[in-house]
């Protein structure tokens, strides 16, 4: 997939595509054919500081960590992000969601999984 600003992290999705962060930009969804399917922050009207990790929930939600805001925003396929973590994260980095609903964040500064 070319012409993406500085990418980050990646994360498949259940219907076979991916979902990738940009550096200090956005998160974008990619079709299993590799065709650009949305832009979260066009699709959400959401304002990223700087996107991480990336997971997707079994539900097929897509969670985004931003190192610049310290938070985790759950993206549903329909409504509106949700803010699921707002404090304790100096800088959320990896993230990984477990098929019993778990999110593992990777914080940097603290070297430490919460």
């Amino acid at each position: 997939v070319p012409n993406l600003q500085g990418p980050r992290y990646i994360s498949p999705v259940p219907s076979g595509g991916f979902v990738v962060s940009e550096e200090c930009g956005d998160v974008k969804v990619f079709m299993s054919s590799r065709k650009l399917l949305c832009s979260l922050s066009s699709k959400y009207g959401h304002q990223f500081g700087n996107p991480a990790g990336v997971c997707v929930d079994r539900d097929g939600s897509i969670l985004v960590a931003d190192e610049q805001h310290h938070t985790v925003h759950l993206f549903p396929e329909h409504g509106a992000p949700i803010c699921l973590v707002s404090t304790g994260l100096q800088r959320p980095a990896g993230m990984a969601c477990s098929s019993s609903g778990h999110l593992f964040v990777a914080d940097t500064v603290e070297n430490c999984v919460k």
